[in-house]
């Protein structure tokens, strides 16, 4: 970490990994804008970053391109530049066969996946090549689904092998303007989200099994070993895995 004090934008900061990269970072003396769409959640993190943190709470849903633009407006007005932003929100659909899916939820998952990662990259771009000094960080979140879909997992897995296309293309645009983009793809991280995983979680076979997970504030160890390097060096994908899960080979 630099002297200067460093400005982060972490969107879904409300819970799971969200908050614990926000936590780590202000932590770590980066003042952190926490976006997302529950003003309430966002607060509750605030509070857990304690007095000494600069924390600013932006409700806003990433999927609406003027929540966005007003997000990064204010963003600019009250810390005058950004150097991270971590593109975490995202949400599912039902575990459903694939036919039995509405369209409304196909598009959801679509609309805060992709097209809000898109729109605060996007905006992040904007802001960072007409900054001085010019430049940052854009680390998305993808997913190990990027690589091997669940079962009943269409539009999640589609937006995250969306996702690394957009991490690639984004990486070579921001080359010429010091923007440093980066992916970090999560495996069973202990969040909210995987409860259920004690419980056994379908598996490809068909058959249903317990998965291991792994501590969340490995995930905000890992973000900050990203946002930490030098804007010359990068780390284009990055996979963080609890060790036992079944991902590697065959179950």
């Amino acid at each position: 970490m630099s002297a200067h004090t460093k400005f982060a934008l972490v969107t879904g900061a409300g819970s799971g990994i969200g908050r614990a990269v926000a936590l780590a970072l202000a932590r770590e003396g980066w003042s952190v804008a926490l976006a997302g769409r529950r003003l309430g959640a966002l607060e509750e993190t605030a509070a857990l970053a304690g007095p000494v943190a600069r924390i600013l709470a932006v409700a806003a849903d990433v999927s609406d391109p003027d929540q966005v633009a007003a997000m990064f407006g204010r963003i600019e007005a009250e810390f005058g530049r950004l150097d991270l932003l971590f593109n975490n929100a995202g949400t599912g659909a039902p575990p459903v066969p694939l036919e039995e899916l509405s369209f409304d939820q196909w598009r959801r998952v679509v609309d805060v996946n992709l097209t809000g990662a898109f729109l605060c990259l996007q905006a992040a771009f904007r802001l960072m090549k007409a900054q001085a000094p010019r430049g940052g960080r854009i680390i998305n979140n993808g997913s190990i689904s990027a690589h091997t879909p669940r079962p009943n997992s269409a539009p999640y897995t589609a937006t995250k092998h969306a996702i690394t296309g957009l991490t690639k293309a984004a990486a070579l645009d921001g080359r010429a303007f010091d923007i440093a983009v980066g992916q970090i793809d999560i495996g069973n991280a202990a969040t909210a989200m995987t409860a259920r995983m004690a419980g056994g979680v379908p598996q490809a076979h068909g058959g249903i099994a317990v998965e291991a997970t792994m501590d969340v504030d490995v995930v905000a160890r890992s973000v900050l070993h990203m946002a930490a390097l030098p804007l010359d060096a990068n780390v284009l994908t990055m996979t963080v895995m609890a060790t036992k899960m079944p991902f590697v080979g065959r179950g």
